[in-house]
């Protein structure tokens, strides 16, 4: 069932009660419909929360102040009354996941960061570069398409191989859900981010939960230097490298995701 919190957030929450939820946060090319190929097998074991960070999918309200998206994951959190939970963040929402673990370090278990973005981003890579400038070009042609289409060719397909190696379905859903976000976002050039200071990166070692980073081989050099970043700063942190998947693991490779996610709340007793 969908609902919306009082911070206008959108969220889908279901599977048993009783032990800590697991909460999904989503890419920035995305929206919680990427967490739909492992929704009805995960669901139908564990409690379970996925949400439209605030600008994504269903989440449209503007901010009342600064645009803080770890703040709207904790005020869900309580919403929803629940006390602790396991973060599991994808790109952007890695990120996220982690500044919120840092905010409200008493509401987080552990975290499962998949191929870590946003505010992990150490520094910009030629690579990363060379798709900003993709984007940033077809948005100021207001060509929506275009613009979407970068970030599929760049972050679906990854720099190392060619579109055909990703399913279309994947292809096109990623569009799908990058298009709406520059929709919904469309006027909300005088809207501020708030910049947590220091930045997430420089109090990762503050971090004591258990943290597993998960890193796909044709991923971006940006998000190859965020993982190791991430994985050396963080005490007792650990890596797994997909050799055959790029930045959306999940979405590539669903069930071996599951497994993935399934092995490590058991290795953490949840």
């Amino acid at each position: 069932m969908t609902t919306y919190t009082s911070a206008d957030i959108a969220y889908d929450r279901a599977g048993p009660r009783g032990e800590p939820p697991v909460v999904l946060l989503h890419a920035g090319v995305a929206d919680r419909r990427m967490w739909e190929p492992l929704w009805p097998a995960l669901t139908a074991e564990r409690d379970v929360v996925r949400l439209d960070l605030r600008g994504f999918g269903a989440s449209v309200t503007r901010p009342r102040g600064a645009l803080s998206p770890a703040d709207d994951v904790l005020d869900t959190l309580a919403e929803l009354g629940i006390a602790d939970c396991h973060l599991v963040g994808a790109s952007f929402g890695a990120g996220v996941a982690v500044e919120a673990a840092l905010a409200g370090p008493e509401r987080v278990r552990s975290l499962l960061l998949a191929a870590p973005g946003g505010s992990l981003i150490p520094g910009v890579t030629p690579d990363l570069r060379a798709f900003i400038e993709a984007e940033d070009a077809a948005l100021d042609r207001g060509d929506l398409d275009a613009a979407a289409e970068a970030n599929v060719a760049w972050w679906a397909v990854g720099p190392h191989r060619e579109a055909d190696a990703v399913a279309p379905e994947v292809r096109d859903q990623v569009h799908r859900m990058q298009r709406r976000a520059f929709e919904v976002t469309a006027d909300w050039d005088d809207v501020a981010e708030a910049e947590p200071e220091p930045p997430a990166l420089d109090r990762l070692a503050e971090i004591r939960v258990p943290v597993l980073v998960l890193l796909g081989a044709l991923d971006l050099l940006a998000i190859h230097d965020a993982a190791r970043r991430v994985a050396a700063d963080i005490p007792g942190a650990r890596r797994v490298d997909w050799p055959d998947a790029a930045h959306l693991p999940s979405l590539e490779q669903p069930a071996e995701f599951l497994t993935l996610l399934r092995t490590w709340l058991a290795a953490e007793g949840a």
